[in-house]
C-alpha cells in the first residue's frame, strides 16, 4: 500500500510546515502564471456527502487553476453511499480513478476513516460538527496577512460553538501559539464541546473566558469570529428557531470594537452580520473566502509533492476489512451518535489517551 499524506486534523502540519505552506500561498498570489500548469495530468476527486458551495468550488477552482482535472459528486444520493457503499470501500474505489481525495461528510470521524482506507492523500473538507481544517487553514492565512502575527491575540468565537467545527479546528491550531486567549461567546446549549476546552487548559499560554454577553465581549477581542446557528445539526427545529437570533452582529455593536479588529467568518452568513457591517474595513469574510481558493492551491501542491512531504496524525494503515459487527455486546463505544464508529458498525473502535477517548471523533468513551 502507498504511504499516504493526508490533513485530517489542523495540527497535522507542524508550525513551521505551515509558514512554509503559507510562503507558498504568498508566492501563488503574486506569481499565479507560474503554477498554472503545476498539475497538469492530476486529477483531484470531491466526495461531498454533505451540501457546500465556498468549500467544493474553492477545490475545484483550485485544481483548475493549477493545470488538473476534477471528478466527484455533491449529492451523496448520485453515489453508491446511496445503496449502503461504507466510506470504506468508496474511498478504495476513488484511489483507482484519481491523485487525490477531498471528503465532506455530516459522520464526525469519516475523514479519519478515509485515510486510514486510502491509496492516495486524503483531505478533511470538514467531518460533522468535528474539524475543518482546510478552513482553518484559510483562517489563519487571514489572520497572518491582517494581524501579521500569531501570538498575543484574544480572539472572540461567537454563536454556535457546540456543532462550529470551523472554530473547533481554530482552536486546536491556536492552542500552539504563545498568549492566546480565547473569549467563547454563545449560549449555555451551544458552549463548545468539554474535548476543546480541555485542549485550551491543556495548552500553554493559552487562556479562556465564557460570556454570553456579546456587547461586552467585543470590546476586549482582536479578532472576532461569527458563526451562523447551524440549523442542520439540530435534532428539533423548535430548538433551532429558538436560538437561531442570539447574536447578530451590527453597525452599532461594531462602534464599540477596537479599530484595528478584524471580523472573520467561514460563510455562509444567514442573519448573524447585517448588511452594514459588510462595509465596514474590519470585515474581512469575503477576502478570507478568496484566500480560501489559495491556500488550497498551496495544499494540493504540497500534497502531492511539490513541496516538502507532510506527515499526518492518522498514517495510512488499512482496517481490516470485516462483513460482521466486530463489536460483541458490552464492549465500549462512543457517547457521540454523531460519531462515524455508530453510523458504520462495521468499523473497530479505535480509542486514544488511554482508552478514554474515541480516536474517531475525540468524544468520550464509555463502556
Amino acid at each position: 500500500m502507498l504511504t499516504g499524506k493526508n490533513l485530517i486534523y489542523p495540527t497535522d502540519f507542524t508550525v513551521e510546515q505551515l509558514e512554509g505552506l503559507f510562503r507558498l500561498t504568498d508566492d501563488i498570489i503574486a506569481r499565479p502564471e507560474k503554477y498554472a500548469r503545476s498539475c497538469v495530468g492530476k486529477i483531484l476527486a470531491t466526495m461531498f456527502f454533505e451540501p457546500s458551495t465556498r468549500t467544493r468550488l474553492s477545490f475545484e477552482a483550485a485544481m483548475e487553476r493549477l493545470g488538473g482535472k476534477v471528478l466527484g459528486f455533491a449529492d451523496p444520493a448520485s453515489s453508491s453511499a446511496a445503496k449502503g457503499e461504507s466510506i470504506a470501500d468508496t474511498i478504495r474505489m476513488i484511489s483507482c480513478y484519481a491523485d487525490i481525495a477531498v471528503i465532506r461528510h455530516p459522520a464526525e470521524g469519516a475523514a479519519h476513516v478515509a485515510a486510514l482506507h486510502s491509496f492516495i492523500p486524503v483531505i478533511n473538507a470538514g467531518d460533522g460538527g468535528h474539524q475543518h481544517p482546510t478552513q482553518t487553514l484559510t483562517d489563519l492565512y487571514t489572520i497572518r496577512t491582517k494581524k501579521g502575527r500569531f501570538h498575543d491575540l484574544t480572539i472572540g468565537l461567537c454563536g454556535d460553538l457546540k456543532h462550529g467545527r470551523t472554530v473547533h479546528s481554530l482552536i486546536h491550531a491556536m492552542c500552539r501559539y504563545e498568549n492566546i486567549h480565547f473569549v467563547l461567546i454563545s449560549p449555555e446549549e451551544l458552549r463548545v464541546p468539554d474535548y476543546v476546552i480541555r485542549e485550551i487548559e491543556a495548552a500553554q499560554g493559552c487562556s479562556y473566558t465564557l460570556n454570553p454577553d456579546l456587547d461586552d465581549a467585543i470590546r476586549q477581542v482582536d479578532i472576532l469570529y461569527m458563526t451562523r446557528i447551524q440549523r442542520e445539526r439540530f435534532a428539533s427545529q423548535e430548538e433551532y428557531l429558538r436560538l437561531k437570533d442570539s447574536y447578530i452582529l451590527d453597525g452599532e455593536k461594531m462602534k464599540n470594537a477596537k479599530e484595528d479588529m478584524i471580523v472573520l467568518h467561514p460563510m455562509p452568513i444567514v442573519n448573524e452580520i447585517t448588511g452594514a457591517v459588510d462595509e465596514d474595513p474590519r470585515a474581512c469574510y469575503f477576502v478570507q473566502a478568496q484566500y480560501g481558493m489559495y491556500v488550497r492551491m498551496a495544499l494540493i501542491l504540497s500534497l502531492l509533492g511539490g513541496e516538502e512531504g507532510y506527515p499526518t496524525v492518522c498514517g495510512a494503515k488499512m482496517f481490516e476489512k470485516t462483513c460482521v459487527n466486530p463489536r460483541p455486546n458490552g464492549t465500549v463505544h462512543c457517547k457521540n451518535p454523531k460519531c462515524v464508529s455508530n453510523l458504520d458498525l462495521t468499523l473497530p473502535i479505535r480509542v486514544k489517551d488511554g482508552g478514554k477517548i474515541c480516536e474517531y471523533c475525540d468524544a468520550t468513551i464509555e463502556g
